[in-house]
Order: structure tokens, then C-alpha cells, then sequence
């Protein structure tokens, strides 16, 4: 780990102000809970001259919103999160989401904001002596070749084939959640959708948040409140795991037609994947197996399986009709 200065921040103006006064805003990170920047300074893939400490600004509130929808601050522990009332009622797919990432220690640590700009859990990438253009622009990608079983199957580049390692960002996703950001030029406010980024050639580049600017919080929609929603996340062993594929869905079926269906991937794609093609295809058609089945072959077309993760694009196209089969059944529309 190399030397870095340390700063702690007590409001936005002055954690904000402390990365301004940095002469190269890219050096300095944030630092919430930890849980996955202390990993990467300490096996040496981020080596910022940095360190602004924002545990203590006032950002760790739930609240909801005059719309009906709910604003979560950035500093809200997961843990928190996934126990709070108002999200367990609303938004039930979120916290189940959450309660399927990571361990119960890491969940109390990690922060919203936090989870959002988590780094690929990709072997190559932990590895400095491999080629990976995430960590080293350029050097290559030996993942494309190499051992990528985990890897990714769809909107993958010749640069990068890592995958997103969130849970929670898949059900934010789904939920058609926006992020609130904070920099020099003021408020923006993002479709959680167009957050994060697919690789292209810039693969080191996670986000479209831009230098300087900072998370203030997530906002959940009221149009997306009380739907009849399930997590299910595929992974290797029930503990700690993170996911080959993982779908947050969503589905609201009247008279045996679907009227709203909302659907996201997770371990499938460099940023939580929302499945547009399957949606497309399901909206106002009956809700059968056959169609569910057909909508997912749909969203899995493009897929590009590589030699050890091949068996993802069968997996996804399962759990996806089963998830929305099993919401269907219990909506009174499958057959």
C-alpha cells in the first residue's frame, strides 16, 4: 500500500472542497464503509494519494419523498437498509437483494454509495501480473483467453468481459431507481440505468460519474412501489458468493395478461444488465411459460459465451422464466 494523505469531511461543501484542492482529482478517493476500496489499496490496484473520509456526513437517512417514492442517502449501511420498514413494504425486491450480498459483517460496513462503486471481483483483475485493461489500460485482457467462468456474457468488449459484482444494483436497476450527484457545477440527478458503464475501449472507466462529483443518494420511484417482485440469485454455495446470474424481477399481470414487468441481471454483464428485450417482448402478452421462455431466449440472442462460461446463457434463460413463472403463479396468471 502506498503513503496517502487522510481528511475527513462533516458536510458535502467541505468534502467536495477537499477534493477540489487536490491537483489531480482522480488521485483522491472517498472513503464510506471500505469494504472494497481498503481491499484494492492493499493489494495494490488503487493507489490513491488521498483519502477523504465522508463517514460522518449527514447522508445515512431514509425518507420518503412528497411523490410517494423514497430517497435513500448515500451513507445508509446496507444492513440498515435492508431492515427498514419502509423499504421492506414498498420495495421488498431491494432488501432481499441486499440480504443476498455479501456476509452480515460486511452488510453492516458498506454504505449505498458505496455498493454502487464497487469494482469487479474479476480474478485477472486482482492479479498484477496478468494483463487486464481495467487496471492497466491497454495491457490486454486475459480473461478473453483465459479462465472466465464467471465472466460476462452479454455487452462485453475485446477489452473486457468483467462482470459487476453488486446484488443490490441489480434490484436498483429493476426498480428504476436514479442516483443523485453532487460536484463543482452542482446537482444532476441520473437514470440508474445509464450509471454505470459497458467497457468499449475505455473498460477502467465503471461509471459516468465525472471527477469531483460526489453520491448524495438514490431515489426509488413511486411507479415502481408495492410490486409483487423476487431476487433470485444462482451462485455456487449458499454463504458468501457472489453471483453467476442473478435476476431481479418485477411483474404485474391483470386478467392473465402482463400490464408492468420489470427485469434485471446480474453476473451477467460489466454493469447491473436491465433485460429491455425481454420486457419489450412481455409487455401485454399473456403470462405463460412459453412466453416467459420466449422472452428470455430473446434477451440471451446476443450473448457471447466464452469456453468456461458458456453454460450462463442456458442458466439465465431458466432462471428468468422461473422467476417470472413462479411471480406469474402467485399473481394468479401462469398456465
Amino acid at each position: 500500500m502506498n503513503n496517502f494523505t487522510y481528511t475527513s469531511a462533516t458536510d458535502t461543501r467541505s468534502a467536495l472542497k477537499l477534493l477540489s484542492e487536490s491537483p489531480d482529482r482522480n488521485a483522491v478517493r472517498f472513503l464510506a464503509g471500505g469494504t472494497n476500496l481498503v481491499d484494492l489499496m492493499r493489494e495494490g490496484i488503487e493507489q490513491p494519494q488521498s483519502i477523504v473520509d465522508i463517514t460522518r456526513l449527514p447522508l445515512a437517512e431514509v425518507q420518503e419523498l412528497p411523490d410517494g417514492g423514497v430517497r435513500i442517502g448515500a451513507m445508509v449501511r446496507n444492513s440498515h437498509l435492508a431492515a427498514h420498514a419502509m423499504i421492506r413494504g414498498k420495495y421488498p425486491l431491494l432488501a432481499q437483494a441486499i440480504l443476498m450480498g455479501a456476509s452480515a459483517q460486511l452488510r453492516n460496513m458498506a454504505t449505498t454509495g458505496g455498493n454502487l462503486m464497487q469494482r469487479t471481483r474479476c480474478y485477472y483483475f486482482y492479479d498484477r501480473a496478468a494483463a487486464c485493461n481495467k487496471r492497466v489500460p491497454g495491457s490486454g485482457c486475459d480473461a478473453v483467453e483465459g479462465f472466465n467462468r464467471i465472466h460476462a456474457i452479454l455487452g462485453t468488449s475485446p477489452q473486457c468481459i468483467a462482470t459487476h459484482p453488486s446484488d443490490m444494483c441489480v434490484a436498483l436497476a429493476a426498480l428504476d431507481a436514479s442516483v443523485n450527484i453532487l460536484g463543482p457545477s452542482g446537482e444532476r440527478r441520473v437514470a440508474f440505468v445509464d450509471f454505470h458503464r459497458l467497457p468499449g475501449n475505455t473498460p477502467e472507466v465503471d461509471t459516468n460519474l465525472l471527477p469531483g462529483e460526489l453520491i448524495t443518494s438514490i431515489d426509488l420511484p413511486p411507479s415502481s412501489s408495492g410490486l409483487h417482485s423476487a431476487y433470485r440469485k444462482v451462485r455456487d454455495r449458499a454463504s458468501y458468493a457472489f453471483a453467476l446470474v442473478s435476476v431481479a424481477a418485477a411483474l404485474r399481470v391483470q386478467d392473465g395478461v402482463i400490464r408492468d414487468v420489470r427485469l434485471a441481471l446480474g453476473g451477467v454483464a460489466h454493469k447491473p444488465w436491465r433485460a429491455s428485450l425481454a420486457e419489450q417482448s412481455l409487455m401485454g402478452r399473456a403470462a405463460t411459460r412459453e412466453n416467459f421462455a420466449e422472452a428470455a431466449a430473446v434477451e440471451l440472442g446476443p450473448a457471447i459465451a466464452r469456453r468456461d462460461n458458456a453454460f450462463k446463457v442456458e442458466l439465465a434463460k431458466r432462471t428468468i422464466a422461473l422467476v417470472l413463472s413462479e411471480l406469474a403463479t402467485d399473481d394468479g396468471g401462469v398456465r
